[in-house]
């Protein structure tokens, strides 16, 4: 059961810089998790995260620099040590497995959290200076989503009861 203290909490943002598959999860549960629970949500996604919007998403494992990662294998959980993602090829491997992983225990894929997430009227801000930055162009992005800056999200940020950095 849900602590009653949630009815103080009416609005969440949360900043998304990462979109690889691994660091995709965490902002989007989180998003349609509070948005279901009736929280407003605002989601700023700058640099590395606001690929996450663009219509063709190809989302890989972050296996470098990760040494919590394990993998079910065999009855038994396989550590993969770092060094094995210099391997040309690993990176795509560890992906396929991990989605083939998901699907197998039902977990919802980024592509549906997102769907979701527009279905909960979460508010989605792409960063205009990222999509400058890297050259992005608004009509690759789903549809349905902001332009802002970094006052865009301050402004957001000063009035919300909750703020996430992910």
């Amino acid at each position: 059961m849900l602590d009653a203290d949630i009815s103080n909490a009416k609005s969440m943002s949360i900043i998304v810089t990462k979109g690889s598959l691994d660091w995709a999860y965490p902002p989007f549960i989180l998003a349609t998790t509070a948005a279901a629970m009736d929280v407003e949500v605002s989601m700023f996604f700058t640099f590395y995260g606001l690929p996450l919007l663009k219509k063709e998403l190809d989302m890989k494992l972050t296996t470098l620099g990760n040494p919590a990662m394990e993998m079910p294998m065999a009855g038994m959980h396989v550590k993969m040590p770092n060094m094995v993602s210099m391997i040309p090829g690993v990176d795509r491997a560890a992906t396929t497995m991990m989605k083939n992983l998901m699907k197998k225990k039902g977990v919802a894929s980024i592509e549906d959290l997102r769907e979701a997430s527009v279905d909960l009227d979460i508010r989605m801000i792409a960063c205009q200076m990222t999509l400058d930055l890297f050259e992005y162009d608004k009509k690759d992005m789903i549809d349905g989503i902001e332009i802002g800056g970094a006052a865009t999200w301050v402004e957001i940020a000063t009035k919300s009861d909750i703020n996430l950095f992910i």
